[in-house]
């Protein structure tokens, strides 16, 4: 599976993505923010992550910003299946593209895929709480919160940490900002 947005290419990890990825992810401000993800971030994690195995049926994928050149690895994004069966979405943008609207661009092609070849119904995401920027994405992007602030771990920081959860129903249509914001 790849995907090609206005600005983006997203497609899955290759080998030689390493150490571009080891670059890009490799920042402690951008790895404190996801669950799965350890600090320090080293050259093994990266490769770890690009040889492990995937389910075939969910996009899983590197975010590259499409340039006159060869593209630049600028994050990662994908949808995982949850110990409940719940379908996740998850992405994460290196710090020098924050602000840019990459990740709401890339999560609006895999939600497409999610919504009209997948047929996944319901998609669900979390933010932990010190990241807000991650609630004005999934706003964006038609995710609701659900009222439920869990407990999450995350590997980075090596502690659970406050995660605020959200669905989205297929076809649902953003908010422009965060509704709490706007009032």
């Amino acid at each position: 599976m790849f995907a090609r947005t206005e600005r983006l290419l997203l497609r899955p990890a290759w080998e030689e993505d390493d150490a571009a990825l080891h670059a890009a992810i490799g920042d402690e401000v951008v790895v404190r923010n996801l669950a799965r993800v350890p600090w320090p971030y080293r050259m093994e994690d990266a490769r770890s992550y690009i040889g492990m195995a995937r389910d075939p049926q969910l996009p899983d994928f590197l975010i590259f910003a499409r340039t006159h050149g060869a593209p630049r690895l600028i994050g990662g994004i994908g949808l995982q299946r949850e110990d409940s069966g719940a379908i996740e979405l998850g992405y994460w943008i290196a710090r020098p593209y924050w602000g840019l609207g990459f990740a709401t661009e890339a999560a609006r092609a895999v939600i497409g895929m999610a919504d009209d070849s997948l047929r996944i119904a319901e998609l669900v995401a979390g933010h932990f709480l010190d990241n807000p920027a991650s609630a004005n994405v999934l706003y964006k992007l038609g995710f609701q919160p659900t009222g439920e602030v869990v407990m999450r771990r995350s590997v980075a920081r090596g502690r659970d940490v406050a995660c605020a959860r959200f669905t989205r129903q297929a076809g649902a249509q953003g908010e422009p900002v965060n509704p709490a914001l706007a009032a």
